[in-house]
């Protein structure tokens, strides 16, 4: 019996977000004020993670930087601090490995604070066909890619739970959403991103914890150096997206509190269509 009233409780609140959502989609959305909140930021050392520090840095949130590469983060570090940032922490951390993240957490907690807006961006591909990727390259794009969100997750979002405040942002990929040749490895991986995303939102909501949100980015190819070598065959519907334009919309995105981000707006129909 209480199976059957969560499970109408669930399918109730899907359906009301899913009205909101389309309603809000035509009302201009109100932009929260991240000044003073605590973002951590995985894979901060370049790319992606290191434009998505920066606009925050302009906001005024105080930054934790996580990266493998300690180089890499320093100088993002430095390039917060030249853009307006009051306070950056810099940590370097293989994200890839359960216990360095709850080491480096735990060390987070004590020397800065709880975290309320959790950016797990770190990534890595392998690359190559599935019948050529190493096995280890695959196990290491499951650890950094998925696993590396249940263990974050896992150390900072019971303080979020407790105050019922907080943010989790999950920089998944289009090839979360779609199978991608030559990429079985990498998509495999976004699409348990994005699942395991989706479903702890969707827990949160359930337990009554409405003031940690949630939202997921799903962009195709981004000019970071990642994916040299690709190429579009539908570049006027399909572009290769600018890491510019791409950090400023995930940026804007979680402060509109948007639950979905896919980016070009021409997926929105494909994935439509495919469902």
């Amino acid at each position: 019996m209480n199976f059957f009233l969560e499970t109408l409780k669930v399918l109730f609140l899907t359906i009301y977000l899913l009205f909101e959502s389309i309603i809000l989609w035509f009302i201009p959305s109100r932009r929260k004020n991240v000044s003073g909140e605590l973002v951590l930021i995985t894979g901060a050392g370049s790319g992606i993670g290191r434009l998505i520090s920066l606009e925050f840095a302009r906001l005024g949130a105080t930054l934790v930087l996580w990266d493998i590469n300690e180089e890499g983060n320093k100088e993002t570090s430095q390039l917060a601090k030249k853009n307006g940032a009051v306070r950056v922490h810099t940590y370097t951390c293989d994200c890839s490995k359960r216990e360095a993240v709850y080491k480096v957490a735990d060390q987070v907690k004590k020397e800065v604070g709880d975290i309320t807006i959790l950016i797990n961006n770190a990534g890595i591909v392998t690359g190559k066909k599935f019948i050529d990727s190493p096995d280890t390259l695959v196990e290491k794009t499951m650890q950094v890619n998925v696993m590396a969100h249940f263990w974050t997750c896992k150390a900072f979002l019971p303080a979020m739970m407790a105050s019922n405040h907080g943010h989790l942002v999950s920089i998944a990929s289009s090839a979360g959403l779609i199978g991608v040749n030559g990429l079985a490895d990498y998509c495999a991986s976004k699409f348990a991103a994005v699942g395991f995303a989706e479903s702890v939102g969707l827990e949160m909501l359930a337990l009554g914890k409405t003031g940690v949100k949630t939202t997921i980015v799903c962009p195709y190819f981004i000019n970071t150096g990642m994916f040299d070598g690709c190429t579009t065959k539908w570049p006027r519907l399909m572009p290769i997206l600018e890491a510019d334009y791409a950090s400023k919309k995930i940026v804007d995105a979680i402060l509109k509190e948007q639950v979905y981000l896919v980016m070009p707006r021409s997926l929105y129909l494909i994935f439509a269509v495919k469902k």
